[in-house]
């Protein structure tokens, strides 16, 4: 019988690398919707676009649609993949 730290992948560097940048932005996400939640929780939505920097903020909806969208290409691959099986 083989010691399960026999039996467990070694991981490239390339592997570690992508996992620790997965783990970084499941955080970033997380802390976005976070603040969002409590952005929209304690103020009107009117005030906030009143007092938004109006090119910040039409930069960071512009951001945070291409992040859905590549978001929906990866939950799509995966759907056509899974399809496949």
């Amino acid at each position: 019988m083989k010691k399960a730290s026999e039996r467990q992948e070694i991981l490239t560097i390339e592997e570690v690398r992508l996992v620790s940048d997965l783990r970084i932005m499941h955080s970033k996400v997380n802390e976005l919707a976070q603040i969002i939640s409590v952005l929209k929780r304690h103020h009107p939505e009117m005030a906030i676009r009143q007092y938004a920097d109006q090119k910040m903020l039409d930069d960071d909806i512009r951001r945070v649609d291409e992040i859905y969208l590549w978001f929906i290409s990866l939950k799509e691959e995966m759907r056509i993949r899974l399809a496949r099986k």
